[in-house]
This record gives structure tokens, sequence and C-alpha cells, in this order.
């Protein structure tokens, strides 16, 4: 485990570093390898282990699931991502409401897109279908920050949905 916050944030530390140079976590290390960002492990996890598959088996569910995971990992994410929350209030001086009302608006734009993909492709328990996979390995973090600066998730049913389907997941 790498502590965010610990003593200026553990990911910071020479020793993390060595780990992964971008000083950013997850690292996941399997054998001998260092394995660095999020969707690439899934992905990695989903080659190594087929036996629970975190993508679908067709190429175009696959296509789809990959969209919605990258929506949040590309979108959403990076604005709230820690390091860049403080450098606004560091660097930059944002007071923080300011910094919550730019959180928040980047967080529901994507949360919008993400609910009107959904409602484009269909339904079933998660986001790219009747099994959990990649899209809610990497929208369930973000919903937790967006209840973390009191972001409103009343206007996406189907995310709500989602994420309590995911909730009763024994994982």
């Amino acid at each position: 485990p790498v502590h965010l916050l610990r003593d200026g944030g553990e990911q910071r530390a020479p020793a993390h570093a060595a780990r992964n140079p971008q000083r950013l976590v997850p690292v996941l290390r399997h054998g001998e390898r260092m394995l660095t960002q999020s969707l690439a492990i899934i992905e990695y996890l989903d080659e190594v282990f087929p036996g629970t598959p975190l993508l679908p088996a067709d190429a175009l569910s696959r296509q789809r699931a990959r969209a919605l995971a990258q929506l949040v990992a590309c979108d959403i994410h990076p604005l709230g991502n820690l390091r860049v929350l403080q450098y606004l209030e560091h660097d930059l001086g944002l007071p923080g409401e300011a910094r919550t009302r730019w959180i928040a608006r980047w967080v529901q734009d994507g949360l919008a897109a993400y609910e009107a993909l959904l409602a484009q492709h269909g339904a079933g328990d998660f986001s790219a279908g009747d099994a959990p996979g990649v899209a809610d390995c990497a929208l369930i973090p973000q919903l937790y920050n967006a209840r973390r600066f009191s972001i409103d998730l009343t206007p996406y049913p189907r995310i709500l949905q989602i994420d309590a389907a995911c909730a009763k997941l024994p994982a």
C-alpha cells in the first residue's frame, strides 16, 4: 500500500519512484515486473487470469467497455487527481471552494457523458453488460471522489444502479 497523504505522500518518496518513475499509483508487482497504469494493469490481469474476464468476449463489446473506462481514466480522473488538486491549491493559490467547483465541473461533464453512453447501449447490471468489468473498475473510484466533493449524483440514475450492483459484489 502507498498512502497518498502520509509524510507528504508516500508516492513521492524515492522508494516508490524506484517502482514507478511517474510517482503515481497503482503499481502492481507480478513476479519481478512492476506494472503501472490502471487500465493497462486491468487488461494484463484479464489476459493472465482469464477465468474472471474483465473485458467482454466480442470485439464490439470490448470496444464499448474500453471507451467507457477511458472516458473515466482520461477525461475525469486526471482532473481530480490529488497532484492536480494540490497544484491548484498550493501553486496557484486556488481557494478550496473554487477548487471544489472546478473539480465538480469536470466530474459532472464526464458522468453526464457516461450516463448518456449507457443509455445508448442497452441495459445490464454493470457498465458493459451483466458482469462487472474494466469500465466499472474505472467508474467506482470516481464515484467515491464525487461524493468526497459533495457532487450530486442523482442526475445519473443508471450510474447509481451500477454503483449499487458493484457494492453487492464480495470483492
